[in-house]
């Protein structure tokens, strides 16, 4: 059976680039297709149409729910505006031929459990102590041609509630893989459990 294997942690955890990583990982390079998903928010620097999200707008989200694609969305309340992330299934995802990996939010994660099953969804939940967090989260902003540091403490905050104890667990997800030193450690426990969950070692 194929898999989507589904990345989640709060903000500046290092979701991006162990889900980067693990895409270019030697041994599971081939194995997992990417799950790419759409987002109305504007393109950070580096970032490219169609390898960390589709870059969309709230037209082409219209469009997609009056069509009965949309697998899941959610929205978030900014302060320059509402930013969409939505998943959609345009014929894209064949996981008769593949597995794949996706990254996202709990909610994202539960209602593709719904969709998928939960055979299919596998939870890679990564965890980093909230001091860290902030100091990473910082960091990364400082390097944006316009950093946005109201919008990076408003998701802080708004992590500590979406990711609290009672919402992971309701989610299943009963293994945690800690990113608090060298992230090459976390990304070599994460590539060992797709591989095992593969059946392969």
């Amino acid at each position: 059976m194929n898999h989507i294997f589904y990345i989640m942690g709060k903000s500046a955890c290092g979701k991006d680039h162990i889900y980067t990583a693990l895409l270019n990982n030697e041994k599971l390079r081939g194995k997992l297709e990417p799950l790419i998903i759409y987002t109305t928010r504007p393109k950070r620097k580096r970032e490219k149409d169609g390898r960390e999200y589709f870059f969309s707008n709230e037209k082409k989200l219209a469009d997609l729910r009056n069509s009965g694609r949309i697998i899941e969305e959610r929205v978030y309340q900014t302060v320059y505006g509402p930013w969409y992330y939505f998943t959609a299934d345009e014929g894209q995802i064949e996981l008769d031929k593949y597995s794949y990996l996706g990254i996202g939010t709990l909610e994202s994660f539960r209602k593709l459990v719904k969709y998928f099953g939960e055979a299919v969804m596998i939870p890679v939940y990564i965890e980093v102590d909230d001091g860290i967090r902030l100091e990473r989260a910082l960091k990364r902003e400082r390097k944006q041609e316009v950093p946005k540091y109201k919008e990076m403490c408003r998701r802080f905050l708004a992590d500590c509630k979406d990711f609290s104890e009672e919402q992971i667990e309701e989610a299943g997800i009963r293994r945690r893989f800690e990113n608090n030193g060298a992230i090459k450690d976390c990304i070599d426990a994460c590539a060992a459990y797709i591989l095992v969950t593969e059946g392969e070692d």
